[in-house]
């Protein structure tokens, strides 16, 4: 099973959090559902990012699986351009993305996953 079956449950947003691995400080994650295993090319996972006001990443992300990503509050800066609430972007495995940056700091709501079908090792 790729994601364990949740009902409608209230998300805390005043804990839970933790840095993802090779972000900066004032960028983390709350994961809302699945698991992600990137070195088997398995899985899914739905999570929240959050960037404190001013976080910023100083290098381009590349990774091998899909992303959706939809803003829900505050402003990200992706490459320079500058984006406001309710934007979206699907990035297929492999698309460079980034550097990032927030102003006031927002949240993200995301969702990775692999190509249903593709060859695990």
């Amino acid at each position: 099973m790729l994601k364990e079956h949740l009902e409608f449950f209230t998300v805390d947003l005043s804990g839970g959090w933790s840095p993802p691995p090779g972000y900066p400080p004032g960028i983390e994650e709350k994961r809302l559902a699945g698991a992600l295993d990137e070195s088997r090319r398995y899985g899914c996972r739905t999570r929240l990012l959050r960037f404190a006001p001013g976080a910023f990443t100083t290098l381009p992300f590349e990774h091998t699986y899909w992303e959706e990503v939809f803003l829900v509050q505050g402003d990200l800066s992706v490459g320079g351009e500058r984006f406001e609430p309710f934007t979206y972007a699907v990035r297929p495995p492999g698309t460079p993305h980034g550097p990032f940056q927030s102003e006031s700091g927002c949240l993200l709501f995301e969702i990775h996953y692999f190509e249903p079908g593709e060859k695990r090792s």
